[in-house]
């Protein structure tokens, strides 16, 4: 059952209505409206902007006696809400009502044109009932600007199992860049079955300053027994984003456990792709993230073999802000990697992550949201001439003396019924080393490609560089430029792995297509590069691998900075890198940065990536001796 909800939209933006009526906060208030509203024998509502259904998938209002409903625009009459059919609110003044609920916020400039309208003594009640307190909100003037509501939601665990499960959150002050000068965080932790554990504030200093949370600290804070659930994030006072951005490290007390990933996009969606079946030996959990104040219910999120039609449904319910996970194996017994997972979350979660034990080591990985509103473009197959290598989707090769690395493209909206696709390899100075045909890969066909396989086909031998999966119509097919995959990394001494996945961009050309080249701040095209690189604490070490892809040929070498920083945003030292057009380079911060130099900026230390001539793409990661992590970088 999925709902019927809007969350985000690539033509409008982000909705903030669906946060206001399912924010913690804004619960107490809900429910003072439907205790008011109940006690009445008829009401009626009066729907002005369609947010009835929203409010009616996010509470339950079926102890309200509802008698009629009213809209606004002519073109919505005769439609049925709360079980009524729609009228004119001109019809308004002939009902018995005896309450009036205006599904509105900031209601009063609508309530004033139908006050006259409204049945004698009947109680006039509106959604600002259930507003956030003053303190809550970037601009109190206008309630649903999504700036009041820069919200998210965190996979949160502490827990003894196994030598210990600890999560770190690492962000930082970025909306200080676009103007915010008093920046908070309000937090609420919530166990697996939906319990507040605990709620506290965090005031962010001036100026690009570090944030970190970490599992250990809030549960030795509050004197917290071991927890698997989330935190609900809410920033106020911000600029420029309504999204907060971080990355989310894992890691226990011994070395079989650590992993990276980065923010759960905040907007929950109808399906998501990119999870992988178990391979053998493995077994793979699914952590559903129930992101609302309502239950979900059972048999509403499934999962189905990628291209195929059959699904396995979740039979038990997930309490509101709960979390659970599920056994993929245990759903789909039939299913081993490189088979590929399809999952249909009903808008009632936000990008669920999944974790993958083998041997006692585990790794924690996301999947993505999956585009429902995407139809093949012919025109991306005419663009080469202007675009070159048009789409790229770029990933490290780690050193292969220790590492293995793989690729399997991933189908990543429902339209996609087919990938034409190639690889291609090129060492660090950009030269191309390898390159593999995939042909049209059907939307059911799940392939996984070997680097090392790739290098001896060609005869070639490489210790590292990076690996660009890119659009290939040699064999004709069609394409829509939401082109994804997976890129699994794989220790060769421990045993350790990591996964991660994204998609295609088009890279560094001063021309424009579709929103193409992206830009984190304005318009297209996006020719420069703000990376955000979080240091791990001792003793582990920090990695850092940064691709310069270029669709077209661009500047033969990057200008790339790379700024050391300590927690308050006062930096310490700094770097230069020039990375060869095509190439990529990758670093350490211990041998990148000098003992003192560290020690200077201390525990909540970070590193920009900076560059004004150039887009790069990067990737980061925790090393330990026994374990690794990568996921690649956020930026702002």
């Amino acid at each position: 059952m999925a709902l019927k909800i809007e969350t985000f939209s690539n033509v409008t933006g982000s909705s903030a209505l669906f946060k206001a009526l399912g924010h913690p906060l804004a619960e107490p208030g809900l429910a003072r409206l439907i205790a008011r509203l109940a006690a009445k024998p008829a009401v009626a509502l009066y729907d002005p902007a369609g947010f009835a259904r929203t409010l009616a998938e996010l509470a339950d209002l079926s102890a309200i006696r509802f008698t009629g409903a009213y809209v606004q625009d002519v073109t919505h009459i005769g439609r049925e809400l709360v079980g009524c059919p729609t009228q004119p609110v001109s019809a308004l003044g002939g009902s018995e009502a005896k309450a009036v609920l205006v599904a509105a916020f900031d209601a009063e400039r609508v309530i004033g044109p139908i006050r006259h309208l409204v049945p004698t003594g009947a109680e006039v009640i509106a959604l600002d009932i259930a507003r956030l307190p003053s303190s809550m909100l970037t601009n109190p003037r206008t309630y649903l600007d999504p700036l009041n509501f820069a919200t998210n939601l965190v996979f949160f665990r502490d827990d003894d199992d196994d030598g210990g499960h600890h999560t770190r959150l690492v962000t930082a002050n970025y909306w200080s860049g676009y103007g915010a000068t008093r920046t908070q965080l309000w937090l609420r932790l919530y166990d697996g079955a939906g319990k507040a554990l605990a709620e506290w504030g965090e005031e962010l200093k001036p100026g690009t300053s570090s944030v970190v949370i970490d599992s250990k600290d809030v549960r030795r804070r509050f004197g917290l027994k071991p927890f698997c659930g989330q935190i609900f994030l809410h920033a106020v006072g911000v600029a420029g984003h309504d999204v907060i951005k971080y990355a989310l490290d894992t890691y226990g007390d011994g070395p079989s456990t650590l992993s990276c990933t980065h923010d759960a996009n905040s907007f929950p969606a109808d399906f998501y792709a990119g999870l992988p079946a178990p391979d053998q030996g493995e077994r793979v959990l699914l952590w559903v993230q129930n992101a609302h104040p309502i239950p979900i219910p059972a048999r509403a999120v499934g999962l189905n073999p990628m291209g195929r039609s059959e699904i396995a449904w979740l039979d038990d319910e997930v309490p509101p802000f709960g979390t659970a996970a599920i056994d993929v194996g245990r759903l789909l017994p039939d299913l081993a990697w490189p088979d590929q997972i399809e999952i249909r979350s009903g808008r009632h979660i936000v990008r669920p992550r999944y974790e993958v034990t083998r041997e006692r080591r585990t790794r924690i990985a996301h999947v993505n949201v999956e585009r429902t509103d995407l139809k093949p473009d012919p025109k991306i197959a005419e663009l080469g001439n202007l675009f070159g290598k048009g789409f790229i989707l770029p990933a490290p090769i780690l050193p292969r003396g220790r590492y293995r690395s793989l690729v399997q493209p991933t189908p990543m909206a429902t339209t996609q019924a087919e990938l034409p696709v190639q690889l291609l390899v090129l060492d660090p100075e950009g030269r191309e080393v390898a390159r593999r045909p995939l042909g049209r890969l059907r939307r059911a066909e799940s392939v996984a490609v070997e680097i090392d396989e790739m290098l001896a086909d060609a005869g070639r031998d490489l210790d590292t560089g990076h690996v660009e999966m890119l659009y290939d119509f040699a064999q004709g097919g069609e394409a829509d430029g939401w082109l994804h995959a997976l890129f699994r990394y794989i220790d060769r001494t421990s045993g350790h792995a990591a996964d991660t996945s994204f998609g295609a961009h088009v890279f560094n050309t001063v021309l424009t297509y579709k929103g193409e080249p992206q830009s984190y701040g304005g318009r297209p095209p996006g020719l420069s590069t703000r990376l955000f690189l979080r240091l791990g604490p001792d003793p582990l070490d920090t990695y850092c691998h940064l691709i310069y892809p270029a669709s077209t040929p661009w500047h033969a070498r990057s200008s790339t900075e790379l700024a050391l920083h300590r927690g308050d945003g006062s930096r310490v030292a700094s770097r230069h890198l020039a990375i060869p057009c095509g190439g990529s380079r990758a670093f350490r911060t211990r041998e990148t940065f000098s003992a003192e130099e560290r020690h200077r900026a201390g525990g909540e230390a970070y590193v920009v990536v900076r560059d004004l001539t150039c887009r790069l793409f990067g990737y980061h990661g925790l090393i330990s001796t026994e374990a690794f992590s990568l996921d690649h970088m956020f930026g702002f």
